[in-house]
């Protein structure tokens, strides 16, 4: 629905799409982690490039870029804020309002926009990249087929009454460990040879698909392999020219791209132990770790934060993998699917459930972290959420685990005067040009501290160290903290420097380099920015 409300709006004008685009994902990210966001977002941007016939690439660096700069939108928008507030709270000072960093959010995310647009059209793929920065998601075969390499790995085998494979289970032959192929589908052809009249039609294979005769097999493997299986079985390699690679995919089974979320519970594990097929009903083709394309032995294969998996199937499972948002993104779905994504109405009460959050939090009516839990105990009980299993997998528990081992870690250092340590190398570097050069260098070690690691412990990590660091300088704290607040979201400059930037890599077809070239000039901008705003709004 998002989607087609910005077609509307931009009048399929690429620039206004493009504004439209980042000012709606600035509002959605001042509510939503930014990971959230980009998740959300994704399917959308590359469904309007696919209506728009443009490079998704224009759109995607610049969703992750902008959905990092809404973090400084308001308090609750990333959790720096909230790490940063509380410090300023342990020490004696008073916590951070709801909207107190909102100013700095919106001048840093216009800012942050005139630089995208004025450089938009450098983040389109040279004509040799074209294919990937469009991977898959027009459905077109011949253009899959190209982008995996698939041309000499899909082949028709017919299998004649005399097989001995007829009437078993693919689950008992064990095809991929015994002969490193996989039968993506198999096409029924009743009543050929017979005086009956012939009915022709087409299902999935899946590990309990039998074997019948006059089956048509389509197979994806090396030939030598393929080759083998047919001797060994007594089949007949149709063809192997490729115009028949294209029933792969019909009105009633599709190929999609997905990509694996931050907190997915296929990562680390083997495609095997993952139970695709089991779970979802869904073939899985290959798979791009960073342009890295394996189609063979996937079995054995980890699989990796970032990585696209080619899935196979029927449009309407493809469809149910699209709302299981936890564990993957599918991409390039057509724009009219974007709007099921609604749970049975409850759009409108999670809408309400977020106002009444928000509302309790201005008004400090409780604590931020008990309005929170009022709104997830709410989304629960009005059904916004389907059950307990369902909220409980929307629960980061990676973050949840990463502070709690980095809160003891930034104790300790403070305990054993680490901080302290840290703080008087910056107060003696940069000391002589007063609290004005120890504010720089604290946004600047921050900022390059948060290139490798998350935002969330860059902020556990840094804001007591700013904190020792101001006090020392005789300065204003909260100045300091809201200083490290939004360098530790400036995660510009690497894919990993954030997860919404490994999530777009892939999606975009981008390459380590192309974040440095992007990211840095960036970076480099918004500390001018910040170095102006910041002490004009929150003065030393």
């Amino acid at each position: 629905m998002a989607g087609k409300l910005l077609l509307k709006w931009s009048s399929d004008n690429e620039l206004r799409l493009f504004i439209l685009l980042l000012v709606v994902v600035v509002i959605v990210g001042s509510f939503l982690s930014n990971t959230g966001t980009v998740a959300l977002m994704l399917p959308i941007v590359i469904s309007i490039a696919m209506s728009m016939k443009v490079s998704a690439s224009k759109f995607l660096m610049p969703l992750s870029y902008i959905a990092s700069m809404s973090g400084i939108m308001t308090l609750i928008a990333s959790p720096p804020n909230l790490i940063v507030s509380q410090t300023l709270v342990d020490n004696g000072f008073e916590k951070l309002g709801f909207f107190d960093i909102t100013p700095i959010g919106i001048i840093g995310s216009i800012t942050a926009i005139l630089y995208l647009v004025l450089i938009r059209n450098k983040l389109s793929p040279n004509e040799q990249n074209q294919v990937s920065s469009n991977r898959g998601y027009n459905l077109s075969p011949k253009r899959i087929i190209k982008e995996y390499r698939l041309n000499d790995k899909l082949f028709n085998v017919y299998v004649p009454e005399t097989s001995n494979i007829i009437d078993r289970r693919l689950a008992e032959l064990k095809l991929p460990a015994t002969y490193q192929i996989y039968i993506m589908k198999i096409h029924r052809n009743q009543g050929e040879g017979r005086k009956l009249l012939p009915i022709t039609y087409q299902e999935m294979a899946g590990p309990n698909s039998i074997i019948h005769p006059h089956d048509e097999l389509y197979i994806q493997g090396n030939q030598e392999d393929v080759i083998r299986f047919a001797k060994q079985y007594n089949l007949e390699i149709r063809y192997d020219d490729k115009d028949g690679i294209e029933e792969l995919i019909s009105k009633q089974i599709g190929v999609a791209e997905v990509l694996l979320t931050p907190q997915s519970r296929l990562i680390g594990e083997t495609v095997s132990k993952t139970g695709f097929r089991e779970i979802y009903n869904l073939n899985i083709l290959g798979i791009n770790q960073r342009g890295e394309y394996i189609l063979q032995n996937m079995a054995s294969k980890k699989l990796r934060f970032g990585d696209a998996i080619l899935v196979q199937g029927t449009w309407d499972e493809i469809e149910l993998l699209s709302r299981q948002t936890h564990d993957v993104v599918v991409v390039g779905q057509p724009l009219e699917n974007a709007g099921q994504v609604i749970a049975s109405g409850k759009a409108p009460i999670a809408g309400i459930i977020l106002l009444l959050m928000v509302g309790l939090m201005v008004f400090e009516v409780f604590d931020a972290v008990i309005s929170v839990m009022i709104g997830a105990v709410l989304m629960i009980v009005t059904g916004c959420l389907r059950n307990m299993d369902d909220a409980y997998g929307k629960i980061n528990f990676e973050s949840i685990i990463l502070i709690a081992a980095m809160l003891p870690m930034a104790t300790a250092l403070q305990k054993t005067g680490g901080m302290t340590i840290l703080s008087d190398s910056i107060i003696n570097l940069l000391g002589q040009y007063g609290p004005y050069g120890v504010l720089i260098g604290v946004y600047l070690i921050t900022v390059m501290f948060g290139q490798f690691v998350s935002n969330t412990a860059t902020a556990v990590l840094f804001a007591p160290v700013a904190m020792n660091a101001a006090l020392v300088m005789d300065a204003n704290p909260i100045t300091y903290m809201i200083t490290v607040a939004t360098a530790a979201g400036m995660a510009f400059a690497t894919p990993i420097a954030s997860p919404t930037n490994s999530l777009v890599m892939t999606a975009g077809g981008y390459k380590f380099m192309d974040f440095v070239k992007v990211g840095v000039p960036l970076q480099i901008i918004m500390l001018v920015v910040m170095m102006i705003v910041i002490p004009i709004l929150f003065p030393l």
